[in-house]
């Protein structure tokens, strides 16, 4: 490679990777106008401070303690269940039937290493394999393509046969004026090269597109990113989002209230972004696994079994069958110490691939073989 094609490409790159939505995706043959947005809540979220059993007689005895503060705060689902205060957005859609949550779920994983379970939660097999997940799988039924807000291609979406993106900010320097315009006078002759500069000046140059707080973003600013890709990106059906920090050994009731908000904002900008996309989008929010029932001595939980996750978004309307928005759904076991798993853990009910497969199928219009070939062990 000559020096002067050797610059231009590292002066490129540069520039480039300053804003990685420059490189556009490749199109499908078909547009395909219903999306998924997955958010994986990694570190164990903790299913009865998320979602409090307020009719269940045996819970007051367990979580009394962290209750107690907010109790006349909590958002009110149903006789049976009430929402974190910090989740006032999701309650909203709920009130709207545009999110469901669904109780005492959990994957094939009965163990409890994060890691491992935050693996089998993404491959979506009863045995992980780790260039096989859920998502491209699901993506394959419904051959479409796919974006990772992620520095690299996750789990849940290697496989798939066609495109899987990511984005993610990067942490290079911003380059100079100087540099700019020289590049400007290199691409000069090359029509391809100068527009992908041009366009990722531009970029770089909107307000909306640059980091104000921190070169470590926060959730809100990259659920709100995942809503602009998809809303962009007709062919793009789905996106995937991670939100780590829900592992609370200690200090639970302020950790996650700094979580919730967090993940309600985040919610919300998705919203905001979508725009009219909205109503063609389902959201799924889940964990690797619950926690225990009862506290520990440091005001927080440990890693425990069944769990807790939503949908959300204006296809939830749309669902029908065993999902119906506006409603709590999923079998509650109870608390009682008999009803526990191991005599510790929320028992879990049904298989969160249970549930992902319903909904996958009334919003995909995917048949039953196609489900089978994305979830083969439920």
């Amino acid at each position: 490679m000559k020096r002067r094609d050797f610059l231009k490409a590292s002066a490129a790159s540069l520039v480039m990777l300053q804003c990685p939505t420059v490189f556009a995706f490749n199109p499908v043959a078909q547009t395909k106008t219903k999306k998924v947005i997955w958010v994986m809540l990694r570190g164990a979220l903790d299913p009865l401070h998320t979602l409090f059993p307020i009719g269940d007689p045996d819970f007051a005895g367990y979580r009394q303690s962290v209750v107690q503060p907010i109790q006349k705060s909590l958002l009110t689902l149903d006789h049976q269940f009430s929402l974190h205060p910090d989740l006032a957005f999701l309650h909203q859609l709920y009130e709207r039937k545009e999110m469901t949550p669904v109780v005492a779920v959990a994957s094939g994983y009965r163990k409890r290493s994060h890691f491992d379970g935050q693996d089998q939660l993404e491959s979506g097999l009863d045995h992980t394999q780790h260039e096989n997940g859920w998502l491209a799988r699901a993506l394959n039924q419904y051959r479409g393509n796919g974006v990772a807000v992620a520095r690299t291609v996750p789990i849940a979406l290697r496989g798939a046969t066609n495109d899987v993106d990511t984005w993610f900010p990067s942490s290079f320097p911003e380059a100079d004026e100087d540099t700019l315009a020289r590049l400007a006078d290199m691409y000069e002759g090359d029509t391809h090269l100068a527009g992908l500069l041009e366009q990722a000046i531009e970029q770089t140059e909107n307000p909306n597109m640059q980091m104000k707080e921190t070169r470590r973003p926060k959730f809100p600013f990259l659920a709100q990113r995942c809503g602009e890709l998809l809303r962009n990106e007709q062919n793009t059906s789905c996106g995937m989002l991670e939100m780590g920090g829900w592992d609370t050994h200690n200090n639970m009731s302020k950790r996650l209230s700094r979580q919730f908000s967090l993940l309600d904002e985040g919610l919300k900008n998705i919203r905001t972004e979508l725009g009219d996309t909205w109503q063609d989008t389902l959201i799924v929010i889940s964990s690797e696994f619950g926690r225990t029932v009862k506290l520990n001595g440091t005001g927080g939980s440990d890693h425990g079994t069944g769990g807790v996750m939503f949908f959300a978004g204006g296809a939830v309307r749309k669902l029908g069958g065993k999902l119906q928005g506006g409603q709590v759904m999923g079998t509650w076991p109870g608390l009682h110490e008999d009803q526990l798993f191991e005599k510790r853990d929320l028992m879990p009910t049904t298989d969160i691939r249970f549930w992902l497969a319903e909904a996958l199928m009334s919003h995909w219009r995917l048949s039953p073989s196609q489900i089978k070939a994305i979830f083969p062990d439920i």
